[in-house]
């Protein structure tokens, strides 16, 4: 007859969100074991035991950084009536994040590999993937401007989802390393003047 497990002796999904705040100010390889279980309030074993490893908590703080802090921004890109005001105010919307003085600055996502995980390929692959997510989702959204009428058919979609995306990235670090949000306003503004228009 198996043993019984005792009880978790703490909150899990706060436990998560403060893992998700480590790795967001420090990067997956500058997270350290210590500072993770520090932070969460939990011995390495508790850890283990619930997330599996390093590498598994990591990917859950992405799953949870996406379904919360991201989620505006996703939103605002979606909901917005044309392709180029989604973009703005998705955008925007990450500026708002990015410079939160309650929240590390920039993005978890876009950081996560500048501030390690090279030696790790999975977590590196993973991580890519996400950025490249973001990067479909703008192309997605450029496309139903098209149909609409509002981004001009003869556009390269490709290169203006890259274009953005490059943009996004940039926000973040340069929130990272100080950036105020009226100096990224400006530079959201400079990058939307780049966007071909369709003819009315």
């Amino acid at each position: 007859m198996g043993q019984r497990g005792r009880p978790r002796g703490f909150d899990r999904d706060a436990a998560l969100r403060k893992a998700m705040e480590v790795f967001w100010k420090y990067g997956f390889d500058g997270a350290s074991m210590t500072r993770l279980t520090t932070e969460m309030g939990i011995a390495s074993p508790s850890l283990y035991a619930c997330f599996g490893s390093k590498e598994g908590l990591f990917r859950e703080a992405v799953e949870l950084y996406g379904s919360t802090v991201g989620a505006p921004a996703q939103q605002a890109l979606e909901e917005a009536p044309t392709a180029y005001e989604g973009i703005r105010a998705m955008l925007r919307a990450n500026i708002v994040t990015f410079t939160d003085p309650e929240r590390p600055p920039g993005c978890m996502v876009v950081l996560a590999a500048a501030a390690g995980s090279a030696r790790n390929e999975e977590v590196s692959a993973f991580v890519t993937e996400r950025r490249q997510a973001v990067r479909e989702l703008f192309r997605k959204r450029l496309s139903r401007g098209v149909a609409a009428g509002d981004v001009p058919a003869t556009a390269d979609l490709d290169a203006l989802a890259a274009l953005f995306t490059t943009v996004l990235h940039g926000l973040a670090i340069q929130a990272r390393d100080g950036a105020g949000r009226e100096e990224l306003h400006t530079i959201i503004e400079s990058a939307m003047l780049s966007a071909p228009r369709a003819d009315r």
